[in-house]
């Protein structure tokens, strides 16, 4: 079999994405009708105060922190292809994070996934602490781990699958079995890695679905934007409160871009999930590379529950490099179309040093169970040419490498 048949089995091997997503993304909150003008385009509302007709009515909009034009059409957009009834935007996904943490109170404990991305452990550790928050961090890939773990004071499960950076993937619908069994505990789903086109955590009974917009939703690396995804009213009720109360929420022209971002979701991520696994084929077969963490590989432990509650995967992949930090850093160094750069989920392929950069104000003792090595290297393969992204991975690993000897790619 070849390289090329290998990888549309593994791309067939997944479902087909969620019926009608590309429609919904292009047309739902987008109505020209809203408009005065009939704009076929969401215009960019700057305005940050609205005319009212008489003292306390108004005609939707009083105030651009509680609500606006351009948000609005977003946040519509967002959650229809969420299968949510509402969605809230936010300033960053931090914002988010901290928006949903004030739905606790002092001494409400939390269940974080102990492998998430490193500013969300940060957030618990430093800063949800100062609130009297008690956060464990766990592996709830491990039911066993999180059943362990829910105490009488558990308000909030955090799950983030993928993993940032190992890759591990979480039954949603297990946890959120086992989660509900225990009271009114809140489970979210970070949904950063996957996006709504190839998982859905609401409909696998999640009760808030949240995003970094920054990333895949947008798309382009030019919005800094976070997103909240909800199906229960109360819950809603009260974000939508704190929205406006805490007031950290994204501009209008931010929400602008990101809403032309959603345009383009589905071939993107299409595109993404065709790129990465090829370079995942590539850098398993590569006597350089130690080990790779991609869903989407049959090698991955978790390959068969990605496939049951996923439609496919993301250009997210984390490798080890044989050798030790010095190796790491020459390739790191030497990537020419790659750029040695923090986030992902953009057109452009990013590569990063997790234990150095995104992960680094995890405690190291912490890093070296979770597997954040010195020797780990994290891709966001973008929508380059897949030839010319391997040929730079090669290149870059023969300069770390240079006595290894490779069959021609």
């Amino acid at each position: 079999m070849s390289a090329g048949d290998k990888e549309r089995d593994l791309l067939s091997g997944f479902q087909p994405s969620f019926e009608h997503f590309s429609t919904q993304a292009l047309h739902v909150g987008q109505d020209a009708e809203q408009w005065t003008s009939m704009a076929v385009v969401p215009p960019i509302s700057l305005s940050t105060t609205f005319k009212q007709v008489a003292p306390g009515k108004h005609t939707g909009f009083e105030y651009s922190r509680s609500g606006n034009p351009t948000r609005n059409c977003l946040e519509k957009a967002v959650a229809a292809l969420d299968g949510a009834k509402y969605c809230m935007a936010f300033a960053s996904g931090l914002a988010t994070t901290m928006t949903i943490a004030h739905l606790l109170k002092s001494g409400d404990g939390i269940i974080c996934m102990n492998d998430v991305y490193g500013g969300t452990n940060r957030y618990f550790r430093r800063v949800g602490s100062e609130m009297g928050l008690q956060t464990c961090f766990i592996d709830c890939t491990s039911l066993k781990c999180l059943r362990e773990a829910i105490k009488p004071n558990t308000k909030l499960v955090w799950i983030e699958t993928p993993t940032n950076p190992m890759m591990n993937v979480t039954d949603i619908k297990a946890c959120a079995e086992l989660v509900h069994k225990h009271g009114d505990i809140i489970m979210v789903v970070d949904n950063t890695f996957m996006s709504p086109y190839f998982q859905r955590p609401l409909a696998l009974g999640a009760d808030i679905c949240m995003y970094s917009a920054t990333k895949y939703m947008n798309g382009h690396s030019d919005v800094v934007m976070g997103l909240a995804s909800t199906n229960r009213d109360d819950l809603y009720q009260k974000l939508k409160f704190l929205q406006n109360a805490i007031g950290a929420v994204p501009s209008p022209f931010d929400c602008f871009l990101c809403n032309r971002g959603l345009k383009t979701l589905s071939l993107r991520m299409r595109q993404h999930f065709k790129n990465a696994l090829a370079v995942a084929q590539f850098l398993e077969a590569d006597p350089r590379v130690e080990k790779v963490f991609f869903p989407g590989l049959p090698s991955h432990p978790q390959y068969k529950l990605t496939k049951q509650q996923c439609t496919g995967t993301s250009g997210m992949i984390s490798f080890l490099i044989k050798g030790n930090l010095e190796n790491a850093k020459i390739f790191l160094e030497n990537l020419k179309i790659f750029c040695l750069a923090e986030s992902l989920g953009g057109y452009e392929s990013l590569a990063e040093h997790p234990a150095i950069m995104t992960h680094a104000s995890v405690p190291v003792e912490e890093r070296m169970v979770l597997g954040i090595s010195d020797t780990l290297i994290r891709l966001s393969v973008g929508l380059e040419d897949v030839e010319d992204i391997i040929e730079d991975l090669h290149q870059a690993l023969k300069v770390a490498h240079p006595n290894v000897v490779t069959s021609p790619i």
